[in-house]
């Protein structure tokens, strides 16, 4: 039975069903229990239960919990980024803007969620701090995804309503995809970074995964200070491309599966789906053949940090940093031109189409123990770590937004569906979503 969303449960409290704080102490149950081992760096439920008492039945988060990725600043606190290297650094004087905008909106933080150190992978894995579950098998242990790998399961557990995190290569869609919920990587520029520790001050964005569409929603608006313009439109009248260009390589079967029949249904409500080549996504291979944005400008907020504390660091985290270091000024002046080239090449080619539809990620949620920490297990680790960041990081370096949902079936592992377009398509992608989910899951805007 899935969790009910925020939308379903700020309803039960107008209507008295249930109250913040009996929510709050579900929330609390939900962290303690052992599906959200290694979910929490920091809990503050204590705290947390205060704040729902004096919260707003009518503000837009009600009380209720939503979790922040360790990238955030929280007034009082050490914001570690998932590492060691930060633990005796000063705790922070005030909340990250992010984080500050939740809370006025009525949230309530619940604690700290782990995270991959630094945000500097797709995979999920922490080697200070343990690996969060996936709570999609209760069998095999298996990733949850990154970076943000706390604050996915934080959600998918019912720890929390809004998991706050960051997507700098797919690090929102990406766990969202492998744990089964909804997470949305708004135009870069829409949300504010003030108060998060950086990866790529290029592709840093900050936004948040939610338990459905409509959620997300909500989540963005409070998160951007905007309101986000609806648009009924059936699906009918939407004109969808599917770019078959490297995005479609190498599914395992039950991606291939899910993507296929989520296409068919589509066709079948009537949306039009078009394949099309993309061709332009082979030339990011030669594009940042030098490194790409992460590493060089990682480095050069690491670069003392690294002298100091390097020992601390993960090693697979230390290695794709110190690249950066071999970046010349000239190649990072030279990427920046050919990105904006290229960026300009795509929505030319993307002209006409209201969005694109991929698999979040090609695989499904690989187990812990092929890549845990180790060196015997790099070699697994960069492999699946290339593999989840392959579809998603082409959004990031178009500068654009795109969601991804559940379109898997209640027997197989969670897949997501990722509909994507270019800088500002935010409106019409959230949109396009909450037609998606109504057709793929109906029960969730009940």
């Amino acid at each position: 039975m899935p969790l009910p969303d925020l939308h379903r449960t700020r309803e039960r409290l107008r209507q008295g069903e249930t109250t913040a704080a009996a929510e709050l102490r579900a929330a609390e149950a939900a962290a303690h229990s052992a599906a959200s081992t290694h979910v929490f760096l920091k809990t503050r439920f204590e705290a947390a239960a205060a704040e729902a008492a004096q919260a707003s039945p009518e503000a837009p988060l009600a009380g209720l919990a939503v979790s922040i990725k360790d990238l955030f600043d929280f007034g009082g606190d050490v914001t570690t980024a998932g590492s060691l290297a930060l633990v005796d650094a000063r705790p922070a004087a005030s909340d990250a803007l992010a984080v500050a905008r939740l809370r006025a909106a009525g949230g309530v933080v619940v604690g700290r969620t782990n995270m991959t150190e630094f945000a500097f992978s797709g995979v999920g894995v922490n080697p200070h701090y343990g690996t969060p579950p996936n709570p999609c098998d209760a069998q095999t242990p298996r990733i949850p995804g990154g970076s943000s790998s706390g604050a996915a399961v934080s959600v998918a557990t019912g720890a929390a309503f809004i998991g706050l995190g960051s997507d700098t290569g797919g690090s929102i869609r990406i766990p969202a995809a492998l744990c089964g919920i909804v997470g949305f990587k708004n135009t870069a520029r829409l949300t504010p970074l003030e108060g998060a520790y950086p990866l790529s001050t290029t592709l840093d964005t900050v936004c948040a995964m939610t338990r459905s569409v409509r959620d997300a929603v909500l989540a963005h608006e409070i998160l951007a200070a905007r309101t986000v313009v609806r648009d009924a439109a059936p699906l009918a009248g939407y004109r969808l491309a599917v770019a078959s260009t490297q995005m479609l390589d190498g599914l395992d079967a039950t991606v291939a599966r899910a993507f296929e029949r989520t296409l068919r249904r589509l066709r079948d409500a009537g949306a039009r789906v078009e394949e099309i080549r993309l061709a332009q996504i082979q030339d990011l291979g030669s594009i940042q053949s030098t490194g790409g944005f992460a590493a060089a400008e990682s480095y050069a907020w690491h670069r003392q940090l690294l002298a100091q504390e390097g020992s601390r660091y993960d090693p697979r985290v230390r290695l794709r940093i110190e690249r950066g270091a071999a970046m010349k000024a000239y190649e990072y002046i030279e990427l920046q031109r050919a990105r904006s080239a290229w960026v300009r090449a795509v929505e030319q080619a993307l002209a006409g189409f209201d969005a694109v539809l991929s698999p979040t990620v090609p695989i499904v949620a690989a187990p812990i123990a092929d890549v845990a920490p180790g060196s015997e297990h790099d070699e697994a680790f960069f492999r699946i770590n290339a593999l989840l960041l392959r579809n998603t990081s082409v959004v990031n370096m178009l500068d654009g937004c795109a969601i991804s949902l559940p379109c898997h079936a209640p027997d197989e592992l969670p897949v997501g569906l990722m509909a994507w377009h270019g800088a500002l398509h935010d409106d019409a992608i959230l949109n396009l979503a909450i037609q998606i989910e109504n057709l793929l899951n109906p029960t969730t805007t009940i």
